[in-house]
């Protein structure tokens, strides 16, 4: 088993940036992704900001991942999706069709990411055709899925080739839009935005009439409410899964990765604040249910 932290989703300052991945290199993390992936317009750090920061964690020996945008609207985006794609240092994670394009034309090796559409083995050995090496499950996908997914996989001798990914703690991304909900709360328009991300370091928490912490948005990006936890889940990721993702949500998440490590190398189980977390995909139900183990 390895430990990923994913992508940052939020909007941060470029010394909190930096001061969280200074911290990541000395982590349990083995796999780290950087790179922007929810809004163009948040520029705190440019593409050679990030290929420079990823090169010095990929000195501590971490295996770096760029990854890209999920929803690319304007030439200038595509021009910097190349620039990854082309950088010739780092495994690129693909967050969009447009980008897979770009790497199989290169014949570069790249990581599905879990914004992509992919269900089925027939779509994976399509993508391991094209360079995959990792695919990142889509988060709503549950256990019993997997598990038939890896059977398919097998029968087209598929499975060994690549490996399987899951986004196992933090705010589960649902939904892109074009809008940006975030300057919508402020009435703002998406254009005159001002970047009032930054002023909300893990998104705003979004209620439904009976108070119950149902969304959270950033940007352009609806996610889950809860945090999604499978902390309590590892023993059942057994010979199913090959990296736990960690998305971060400050420097506590460093923390979590290390829970991770030992509960799946000491079978140690925690209790979990159950009004605020989930794992209700992974077993198959609602998403926001919590299944006590």
């Amino acid at each position: 088993m390895k430990y990923a932290l994913g992508p940052i989703l939020y909007y941060w300052p470029k010394t909190k940036v930096e001061d969280f991945y200074n911290a990541a290199t000395n982590s349990s993390a083995d796999v780290i992704y950087m790179g922007e992936t929810v809004c163009s317009k948040r520029r705190e750090l440019k593409p050679k900001d990030w290929l420079g920061l990823a090169k010095d964690i990929a000195d501590s020996g971490k295996q770096v991942v760029i990854s890209t945008m999920a929803l690319l609207e304007a030439p200038s985006e595509v021009n910097v999706l190349r620039k990854y794609c082309e950088n010739g240092d780092f495994v690129v994670e693909a967050n969009d069709f447009g980008a897979i394009n770009l790497l199989a034309e290169a014949k570069t090796p790249f990581v599905c990411g879990h914004a992509l559409n992919v269900y089925n083995a027939q779509v994976l050995q399509l993508l391991v055709n094209q360079g995959m090496q990792r695919w990142v499950m889509p988060v709503e996908l549950s256990r019993d899925w997997l598990m038939q997914l890896q059977q398919d996989c097998q029968d087209l001798k598929i499975r060994d080739k690549f490996e399987i990914e899951v986004l196992s703690h933090g705010h589960l991304p649902l939904a892109y839009s074009a809008r940006c909900f975030t300057a919508r709360s402020e009435n703002r328009a998406k254009d005159d935005c001002e970047l009032c991300c930054i002023n909300h370091e893990n998104g705003i928490p979004l209620f439904s009439q009976d108070k119950k912490e149902l969304f959270t948005i950033n940007g352009i990006q609806t996610m889950s409410g809860y945090k999604y936890n499978l902390l309590n889940d590892v023993e059942s990721m057994r010979d199913l899964v090959d990296v736990i993702r960690v998305s971060p949500m400050g420097m506590e998440s460093l923390e979590v990765i290390e829970q991770f490590k030992q509960s799946v190398e000491h079978n140690i189980k925690l209790d979990l604040p159950h009004d605020r977390e989930c794992n209700g995909y992974w077993h198959q139900i609602a998403g926001l249910e919590t299944v006590s183990l």
